[in-house]
């Protein structure tokens, strides 16, 4: 019998289309394949510098996103009751028409009145443009309740953090210790990475109370105590000081450690730098004996160095640092219970540690030349890196733990060193680099600068004239002086309280508010639905904006449909979120390789057109005609500063196309979509290490638009703008705190990382217990679980109990408890899970879906057995009794502290759904079908 032709090379497409993925925030590069027009099948693109062809399971999925029953399909506008999610479907002029007829009264009155926030957007450059021409000081994006504790740590610090920030030195590291990270977040690079480790034979370090994903791999593991990390962290500093094991000449040459601290209790700048006449800090040189400026051609600092001035000893940072850190509080026996790790176990990672920084250099011969004139024939690395992210960040005490950590790295020489961890451009960037936030608003005007953006002292808060808080959310205030990122989780509960002031529209983009992007879930509803004694709604209009029927479009009175990732032009830019690598500088677009089947638009786009229609000076040409015809021709034409505009790469020079710094092209989108949807902008290999003090590296930042000038500067190990906040609670200068924050100030706002426990972690006997969320590797967030591919993988989310627990309480596999936190409880399925730390629960976040919502059936598993432990969370602290409202959010910066939870448990007999559980909501674009499937082709 003859054999079967089977065809092994098929035609798989028509046309290979390369974008960038939107499936989470690594933005990798994609091969979109299309037959007749349609998208087959998506890959990794092998060229692009994030991902080398890799792609994980959501990326693939992604064909599922832009075929999903759940997109919204055409402008809506509410003709119920807010809630019901009865809509009627309206034209985009008379979309149009009704925001701008509410908005422009508020523009030409009081800006502020518009509340204007964006959850996982990619351009917050563009969005944070138009609400600044509109002139409200409300704007912020989703980090404020994501981690911006991690952030905002790492650019007071060191000029930059992890992930978007910087890198391990994948290649060279010896030692990758990771700390709080769950399998979202930069999760294709970091899987690459780890590959890389292992096959070197490289160690990983993980710690996490939960171990799955990257942890799982991991050599070591470490169960921590949630909220405990920043104790560990300054166990192993005391244990690495006590040992000698730090890096001297690093600490000396570019950190604060040898800079002068005034000890003079009565001076008003007691605690401050000292400074010569231009206001740089001082040094000792070793080579004179006397207080020299920190940039100096061939300063010599001196760690040890002293100055006594009238009197008094003024002593160095580094000082400081061995007198706090070497006290026995923070030896290993002394905080081994409080973080569930043995002391020998502390002593023996900090050991190791050591050993591999020191007797494992790496050394690179490549000369380069530092900020003081000194000429180095080699580059010498200590190969240990870490990783962190919202772990140890969603804490009330998360701040300073992130602190902690960046301080660890600096301590062992380890940043911007081979092997160590490694900036991407355009970032490090000292802090002053940074804006300051504006809040200054004026009827019918811009507002007078950015609104995010680095306090450099109370001067610098966002507080109007008679001391109240100039926006909704409260950043930049007295209860969270540093909230670089805004507080997103606050609006709403705020702009209800009408504290600080009440608001007339909420405008959202991209923000799942009434569900799992908020705390005190059931509590956001009702605010969102409530009326006055009038019987008008409190907060009174809604406006979003997102692609898909998500629980937060029943709330809304407006409606404005977004299209999928691949049916619009986005730019993931160097002024925003780019996607470098250490090695260079990278940007990149996504473009519409599909045009909308339904009657929708980009959000950025109808913004631009938005504007236009409010008069906006951004946004409107002097002839007062609209200045962009869409956000592609944003991207193109916008000019931030001189020169530079939203993409980098095929701008117009004086002797034709160049790169960083030009005038606009109008082929340019046509250049990124011909080279793959990105730019690669290479730095040459004696600039690509020691960025902050190797003036090659500050040449390329220059020629690339980062700075103006070159910008060399210290790591703080010791933060002056905190010891300003601690100064005015001390009673010091004119902008003084109120009466009940200048202890949590003076305590909190430590300049050198301290550890504290949390409101919520003394609970004693009553909530015993830790609980946590983390998201999935194969989910995002809200869009993953709508997805028919990705469901399979996970369409329901039980409450994982370490063994302990699981025999503590009688409980088996799919067996049913019920979770009690102070502010409310829930009943849920649970699964044993062994490697957990013993007093710790947790689940995955957003698989849980309310019925009827993202057109899933009513008795799908997201919705009948999953569930969200946002329920037991509150967005306050329980009251006080003095009668205020406490964030349940760091005081440093604002950051939601979502990790903070505590609870306890009970087993439960078995509901028909878990609990609570609401009433389905009307969608308007009613139910999916029972199987999704098309071919594409024939």
């Amino acid at each position: 019998m003859g054999q079967p032709k089977i065809d092994t090379s098929p035609k798989v497409s028509d046309e290979i289309r390369k974008t960038t993925c939107y499936m989470c925030a690594c933005r990798c590069g994609i091969n979109v394949h299309m037959k007749d027009g349609k998208v087959a099948y998506i890959e990794g693109n092998r060229d692009h510098p994030v991902n080398r062809g890799v792609l994980c399971a959501k990326g693939s999925a992604g064909i599922m996103q832009v075929n999903a029953p759940s997109r919204l399909r055409a402008p809506l506008k509410r003709v119920g009751p807010r809630g019901s999610g009865e809509f009627k479907e309206i034209s985009w002029d008379e979309a149009l028409q009704i925001a701008a007829d509410w908005l422009e009264p508020i523009r030409a009155e009081d800006p502020s009145k518009l509340a204007f926030f964006t959850g996982r957007d990619q351009s917050q450059s563009f969005t944070s443009f138009w609400a600044q021409n509109f002139g409200t000081p409300n704007y912020a994006a989703h980090g404020g309740f994501c981690s911006v504790n991690m952030a905002a740590a790492g650019i007071y610090t060191m000029g930059g953090a992890f992930w978007e920030f910087g890198q391990p030195d994948w290649d060279r590291t010896k030692l990758f210790m990771i700390f709080g990270v769950a399998e979202d977040h930069d999760s294709n690079p970091i899987k690459m990475g780890i590959g890389k480790l292992k096959a070197r034979g490289a160690r990983v370090i993980g710690v996490n109370p939960i171990r799955s994903g990257y942890n799982a791999v991991a050599d070591d593991w470490i169960g921590i105590t949630p909220g405990t990390d920043g104790l560990f962290i300054l166990a192993l500093v005391h244990e690495l000081l006590k040992a000698g094991n730090i890096d001297l000449r690093y600490l000396a040459d570019y950190t604060n450690a040898p800079v002068l601290i005034d000890c003079d209790p009565a001076s008003e700048t007691y605690g401050l730098f000292q400074r010569d006449a231009s206001g740089k800090e001082l040094v000792i040189d070793r080579r004179t004996g006397k207080p020299t400026a920190f940039d100096t051609d061939g300063v010599v600092p001196d760690l040890g160095g002293t100055y006594r001035h009238a009197g008094i000893t003024h002593v160095t940072v580094m000082h400081k640092m061995a007198e706090r850190y070497l006290e026995p509080s923070y030896a290993p026996e002394a905080v081994a219970e409080r973080c569930g790790i043995k002391a020998e176990k502390i002593r023996k990672i900090a050991a190791e540690l050591a050993r591999v920084a020191f007797e494992e250099e790496i050394t690179l011969d490549v000369p380069w030349t530092d900020f003081r004139g000194r000429h180095h024939d080699k580059m010498v690395g200590r190969p240990v890196s870490f990783h962190a992210m919202r772990g140890i960040s969603a804490h009330a005490n998360g701040f300073q733990t992130c602190r902690a950590l960046h301080v660890l790295q600096i301590l062992l020489g380890s940043v911007e060193v081979p092997g160590g961890f490694r900036f991407k451009p355009p970032y490090p960037k000292p802090v002053a680099a940074h804006p300051k936030p504006h809040c200054k608003v004026t009827p019918g005007k811009p507002l007078d600068g950015p609104h995010l953006g680095f306090v450099q002292g109370p001067d610098d808060l966002a507080l109007k004239d008679d001391g109240s808080p100039a926006r909704i959310d409260k950043a930049f205030t007295w209860e969270n002086p540093m909230s670089a990122h805004g507080l997103m989780h606050m609006v709403i509960s705020n702009a209800y309280a009408g504290d600080p002031y009440k608001i007339d529209t909420l405008f959202m983009y991209m923000a799942n508010m009434s569900w799992n992007s908020s705390m005190n879930t059931k509590g956001v509803m009702e605010m969102l639905t409530d009326k006055d004694e009038s019987g008008a709604y409190v907060i009174p209009r809604i406006i979003y904006s997102d692609a898909y029927s998500s629980e937060m479009v029943a709330y809304a009175d407006l409606i404005l449909p977004d299209t999928t990732y691949l049916e619009r032009h986005d730019c993931i830019s160097l002024l925003d979120r780019p996607i470098s690598e250490a090695e260079g500088a990278a940007d990149a677009i996504r473009w519409p390789v599909i045009e909308p089947d339904r009657n929708v638009r980009g959000f950025q786009s109808v913004l631009c057109e938005l504007g236009a229609k409010l008069n906006l000076p951004g946004f409107t040409n002097e002839d007062g005609t609209q200045k962009y015809a869409d956000y592609a021709d944003y991207i193109t034409n916008h000019i931030r500063k001189p020169g530079i505009g939203p993409l980098a790469g095929w701008r117009m020079g004086e002797d034709g196309l160049t790169d960083g710094r030009g005038e606009s092209n109008a082929a340019q989108l046509d250049s990124y979509i011909k080279n793959g949807g990105f730019k690669l902008f290479h730095i040459e290999e004696d600039a690509q290490f020691y960025k902050p003090w190797n003036m090659a590296y500050q040449k390329y930042a220059v020629d690339m638009g980062f700075y103006d000038a070159p910008a060399p500067y210290l790591f703080q190990l010791y933060v002056e703008p905190m010891r300003k906040f601690q100064l005015a609670a001390e009673g010091h200068g004119e902008r003084q705190p109120p009466e009940h924050l200048r202890e949590q100030i003076k305590s909190r706002l430590d300049p050198l990382p301290i550890w504290y426990d949390t409101a919520q972690a003394n609970k004693g006997d009553e909530y015993p217990i830790t609980a946590l969320t983390q998201r999935p590797m194969a989910m995002y967030h809200s869009w993953g679980t709508q997805n028919a591919w990705l469901r399979q993988i996970h369409g329901r989310n039980p409450l994982y109990l370490p063994t302990k627990l699981m025999q503590d309480h009688g409980l088996q596999d799919e067996d049913w408890a019920t979770v009690t936190s102070p502010h409310g409880s829930i009943t849920v399925p649970v699964m044993e899970m062994a490697a957990l730390n013993d007093n710790t629960v947790w689940t995955w976040n957003a698989i849980g879906k309310r019925k009827g919502a993202w057109a899933l059936s009513e008795d799908a598993p997201e919705a009948t057995k999953g569930f969200l432990l946002n329920n037991l969370i509150h967005e306050l602290l329980p009251p006080k009794g003095d009668g205020l409202r406490w964030a349940n959010s760091d005081p440093i910066t604002g950051q939601a502290a979502w990790f903070d939870l505590k609870v306890r448990i009970e087993k439960a007999k078995a509901p028909q759904e878990s609990q609570p559980a609401f009433p389905a909501q009307k969608s308007p674009v009613g139910k999916g079908p029972e199987t999704v499937e098309w071919k594409v082709g024939s």
